[in-house]
């Protein structure tokens, strides 16, 4: 079984849990967007006999390389590696992944393109998915969370229309102004595959989920409630019986908050540029928080990465809060940097409030 380097031998996904449900916790848990990657010499030895896409439906190789960080990191969850796009290729749209990026061939442009898209078994289509999560759970054992994930509506839909995860989405702006009702048939057929790739995720044994919504701070708060907000609830609330904590990331979203808060998610994930003690002020116990330590901050100096980790703790009390960054770890962070990151944040102390009733 995968034994991370470091002094905590907890359940860990007790732990993580209950900072889901903003239940008393003793430290907070610790985990890193994009943990599975290229600043990872593992990774990047894997990377060099296989092709990115073969890593993704390979469940061996998927496992294996969403294992890596809890080995090297002492993390306190995994999350499996795959890509968003996974759900637009089993919806029709061919993949490619060069190293200039991802492409989606025949990108969305008009309702014709929206009709050909297809629902999708996710036993059958996007199997390797679910095989990975349960390689990575008999890994792991029953005390270690594993993160499903995929992308919220809108943010597929951008890629989905683009063709490409790199650049702007002026096409996908201008679908919105121009043909609300084609997107509004796109975010809801996105909304409806997720679901059940989703609850395929969880069927194989992921503890929480995750959607990725890159692209929410694009749209206006009008935008946004018109739009992605019924989407997003779709498929939260497609997932509500399975009592699985749902987490939402949205990117640039400091000014959605509020529409955030009613999407359904149980912790929203946010980047660094929203503080989090104002966002904890906003939000009350409406829901918890996940973040939100800059990226570029694990490039500097260990002492400031250590501060980083403690403050974001302070700013939210250490109650419903999982330490993370405020987006993906970047390729050229030293490992020793992120790992001073997670030990940071797991010794980081709590006021008491946050272990007020802590059961055990």
């Amino acid at each position: 079984m995968a034994k991370p380097p470091t002094r905590i031998d907890e359940n860990r996904k007790d732990l993580f849990l209950r900072a889901c449900r903003f239940e008393p916790v003793d430290r907070v848990p610790v985990w890193i967007m994009r943990q599975a990657g290229r600043y990872l010499p593992d990774y990047q030895a894997v990377r060099a006999r296989h092709s990115f896409l073969e890593i993704c439906k390979t469940p061996e190789l998927a496992a294996e390389v969403s294992l890596q960080p809890y080995r090297v990191l002492g993390v306190d969850a995994v999350i499996v590696f795959s890509d968003i796009l996974i759900v637009a290729e089993a919806m029709g749209m061919p993949l490619d992944v060069p190293d200039s990026g991802p492409v989606l061939s025949n990108p969305i442009r008009d309702m014709a393109a929206v009709h050909r898209l297809r629902a999708f078994d996710p036993e059958r289509e996007t199997k390797f998915v679910a095989d990975a999560i349960g390689a990575i759970c008999r890994e792991l054992g029953p005390d270690v969370p594993v993160i499903g994930f995929a992308a919220a509506p809108w943010t597929l839909a951008c890629y989905m229309i683009e063709g490409r995860t790199r650049g702007d989405i002026s096409h996908a702006k201008a679908l919105l102004r121009e043909q609300p009702a084609l997107l509004r048939e796109l975010l809801e057929r996105i909304a409806r595959s997720t679901a059940a790739y989703l609850q395929s995720q969880i069927a194989a044994g992921a503890a929480v989920i995750q959607l990725f919504d890159t692209w929410a701070g694009e749209l206006s708060p009008a935008e946004y409630a018109a739009f992605e907000l019924p989407a997003t609830q779709m498929i939260f609330d497609a997932l509500a019986q399975t009592h699985v904590p749902k987490i939402l990331f949205a990117k640039s979203s400091a000014r959605l908050l509020d529409s955030l808060a009613r999407t359904g998610a149980d912790v929203l994930s946010v980047d660094w540029m929203t503080d989090l003690a104002e966002a904890r002020r906003t939000l009350g116990r409406r829901v918890a928080l996940q973040g939100n330590v800059d990226p570029e901050v694990l490039l500097g100096p260990q002492d400031a990465i250590r501060e980083a980790a403690r403050a974001a703790v302070e700013k939210t009390g250490g109650l419903g809060h999982i330490l993370n960054l405020g987006h993906g770890i970047l390729p050229a962070t030293p490992v020793e940097h992120a790992k001073a990151f997670v030990e940071a944040g797991q010794s980081a102390p709590l006021p008491v409030r946050a272990q007020i009733g802590r059961a055990d």
